[in-house]
Parts: C-alpha cells; structure tokens; sequence
C-alpha cells in the first residue's frame, strides 16, 4: 500500500501511536507555546492576559473561516451543551424537538431538562423522513462520535425546510476534517477539544442570518462580555447587546483561546480538503487491513472515526503498547486525523493482530 505522511510538518511529535482524537486532539507545538506564553504572562498581568479579546477574536474569525460563514454569525463559549441549553431556552413551550436514537448528551440533554418540550428520537438513517409538520427543531450530529457514521445532512435540511422546522447542526466530531457549509443550517455548535486541536473550554455557536438577531435566540446568559461596549456593560442591566452573534458569547477562558486561535490557523493553512483526504485514506486502510483480520467494522463510508465491533479487550494491551485508542458501546474506536501516518494504521493492526 503506497505510505501516507502525516500533515503538520514538526507541529507534531507524540510519544505514542495517538489513534484517539474523537475524545480530543493533540496540541500542534504552536498552540502549546502560546499557551506557556499566556500562562507566563499572568504573571505580571492576570489572567486574562494584556489583550483580552484579541485571541477569541482571531478564533473566531479562524472558525467561521473553517465552516465557511462570516464571523458575525459565530459566538463563542466553554461548552456545547451551554450553547445547546441556549437554544432549548429559547424554543416556546410545547415545541417538539426532534433527535438521533442514541445522540451525544451534550446535544439532547439540555432539551430533555427543559420542561415544556417535547423530545422525539428516531434512527439516524430515518431522521429525515420522521421530521413532520409540528416540528420545530431537528437537532443532529453532522458525524456520531460512537461509531462514526456521517448524517445525511442534506436531507435532513430538505426535510426540516419542508415543514418549517429549523436545524441544529453539531459538527463537534467533524469540523476540520470534514467539509462543512455551516451557513445551511439554523444553528451550529461545536466543541473545539477534539479535531480543531484546542484546549478544553473552546467551543462556538453558529447562528442564522435569517433577519432576526442571532435567529431568534433569546440572550439569556448575557454578560458583560455580549454588550456592544464591554466596558460599559458591566453594571445593572446591558442597553445595548452586540450586533449579531457576540451577544451570546460567554466570558471565555482566556488560555483556551490563547492557544485555539493557532490551532484553527494551522488547519486553515493545510486546508479542511486536504485533511479530508488525508484522513479518508488512513481510515480506509485500517478498514482494509481489520477486514484482513477477520473482522468488520460497523458501517461508516468516507468517515475518520472507525469502529469495530468485538475488539474491546484488546483495548488494555493497544494501552500497554503504546497504541491509545477508544472503547465506545463495546467497540473499539479509532479515529485517524493529520497528525497520523500509515505507520500508526499498520502498528495498530500489529498489535490487534497479536
């Protein structure tokens, strides 16, 4: 099989066959820097550094460059599930909110503890179809973080369109390897811990430029950080939000973003399809290479998480060796980014080999 090479030239250099970015990603060596500088910083200037803003902003900027919309339309936060809770918030009382069997708790909670809703779940392969006139919301994965398989999110959109529902896109496990049109959708969120190379505490809200501010979203965790003016939105209650989606941001932690701002600009440097490819590739060699062992990975075409079912007790001695990958409803995970090379594909299927 001819060899991949991974991408990223020396950003990266991990003491182990590191097979495990669906839970989150390696820090590229520029981000790492970044970060002992805003840690050193504090020393003399707090912890909110000499310029606050300026790294969320340059991520936020990063983002929407990455899913293609403008950056007035990304807010930023700490969390998926505080911007999931945002738009649950929002929704009227008695509104159905439809899901995946079997989504991410990060996506479905926050709708399932707001009283008033009702949650509907289907298969994912049957999402669209089960969307129906008297939904107001479908809210999906764009890939599934437990086996890797990759929505149909074109239909769903159809779908949802039809009968006036509006989306909720979660891209957490693809945005930066996966090509996204962001703009398609009413909402989009995302963690960036795992494949956008980030610290914990990086995550942002994509929200519709449908006329309305932020499409509809009520600014229920505004702070002083959503004023148009931060600095004049620090007591009593804010005069003026920000325009567009900065009025849902929350005060954000500034090492996180100290350090995501240079992880976002590497993987707009190398390029989403180029990622893509590269990721592809290494999963379709993993998938040849298992089949060869006698096994079959549950079915997710094109997708860079692979997961096989069967092998989770070999999980202990990928461990002992070296190899980190993931168990995941009893099937081992192995998610391949571009930081890998056909060498951890082959070391992998050496030790599963035995």
């Amino acid at each position: 099989m001819q060899r991949i090479e991974p991408l990223g030239g020396d950003e990266f250099a991990p003491s182990t066959t590191y097979l495990n970015t669906a839970s989150s990603g390696l820090l590229p060596a520029r981000s790492a820097a970044a970060l002992r500088a805003a840690v050193e910083e504090s020393l003399s200037y707090g912890s909110m550094g000499r310029d606050y803003f300026g790294p969320s902003d340059a991520s936020r900027e990063a983002f929407a460059q990455l899913v293609q919309v403008p950056p007035e339309r990304v807010a930023i936060g700490g969390a998926v599930a505080v911007h999931t809770a945002l738009i649950a918030g929002s929704l009227p009382a008695g509104a159905e909110v439809l899901v995946p069997e079997g989504e991410f708790s990060s996506l479905v909670n926050p709708f399932a503890a707001r009283s008033g809703l009702r949650l509907r779940t289907a298969p994912l392969a049957e999402l669209a179809d089960a969307v129906r006139p008297g939904t107001a919301l479908v809210a999906f994965s764009a890939v599934q973080a437990r086996d890797g398989r990759i929505a149909d999110m074109d239909a769903v959109r159809a779908a949802a369109g039809a009968h006036g529902a509006r989306t909720l896109l979660d891209v957490t496990q693809a945005a930066g390897w996966l090509p996204l049109r962001a703009g398609d959708f009413d909402y989009v969120v995302c963690g960036g811990f795992k494949w956008l190379l980030s610290p914990r505490g990086t995550s942002f809200l994509v929200c519709a430029d449908d006329g309305t501010a932020g499409g509809g979203l009520e600014a229920l965790h505004a702070g002083w950080v959503a004023g148009a003016d931060p600095m004049e939105a620090n007591y009593g209650p804010i005069r003026d939000l920000a325009a567009g989606a900065r009025r849902y941001d929350e005060p954000h932690a500034n090492y996180a973003y100290a350090a995501a701002r240079h992880s976002l600009a590497l993987l707009n440097e190398i390029g989403v399809e180029t990622v893509y490819a590269h990721n592809a590739a290494l999963a379709d060699r993993y998938r040849a290479g298992i089949a060869a062992l006698g096994r079959t990975p549950l079915p997710a075409p094109g997708s860079a998480i692979v997961s096989v079912p069967g092998l989770a007790d070999a999980a202990e001695r990928l461990e002992a060796a070296g190899v980190r990958v993931a168990v995941r409803a009893g099937n081992l995970r192995a998610a391949f980014h571009l930081y890998n090379s056909s060498d951890d594909v082959d070391r992998l299927l050496e030790v599963i080999g035995g």
